[in-house]
């Protein structure tokens, strides 16, 4: 296997919105990254809801994966409880970025930075069953799998089991 890429965890510039804007309209993995429908998205839509997202504020912290100078996809920290101390992971990659190990050094990178800068005790998040290389890269990062909804997802012309998986902070992470 080449060398890893170097991968970074940073704020999103104006230079990123070509590559966010092909990763939110991939029709190919549209089902691995929500449980919206999947349609087209025109880039006035995109934008519009760049801007509105950062207009707003939210309680997401979003961070632009980089991966040796490029833009290459978006991890993120959502619904985060300040009495419990957890949050929710989730993350997407262009095709190209995939295989490489860049999402899983994203992983553990995200990983570090809400166990020791946000002060966060428990992580998690879902996968489709069927995506054995992020299932797989959650894994290394530390996560395990926790259960299970069966059926729960309608990806691609058939229902999937949703995976879900956990880690905690003094699982000696970090």
């Amino acid at each position: 296997m080449p060398d890893s890429p170097t991968v970074t965890l940073r704020a999103r510039i104006d230079a990123d919105t070509d590559a966010l804007y092909r990763l939110a309209g991939e029709l190919s993995s549209w089902e691995e990254r929500g449980p919206s429908s999947p349609a087209p998205l025109s880039r006035a839509a995109f934008e519009a809801r760049l801007a509105r997202v950062e207009s707003e504020g939210s309680d997401v912290v979003r961070f632009v994966i980089e991966a040796d100078g490029l833009a290459v996809g978006t991890v993120t920290l959502m619904g985060e409880d300040d009495l419990a101390r957890h949050a929710e992971v989730g993350i997407a990659l262009l095709p190209e970025a995939r295989g490489r190990g860049i999402g899983t050094a994203a992983i553990r990178e995200i990983v570090e930075f809400a166990f020791v800068r946000r002060n966060l005790r428990r992580l998690h998040l879902q996968a489709i069953a069927s995506n054995a290389r992020a299932i797989r890269a959650y894994e290394k990062a530390g996560f395990v799998v926790e259960g299970r909804l069966r059926e729960h997802a309608w990806v691609r012309g058939s229902y999937e089991d949703i995976v879900l998986m956990g880690l905690l902070r003094d699982a000696g992470v970090g």
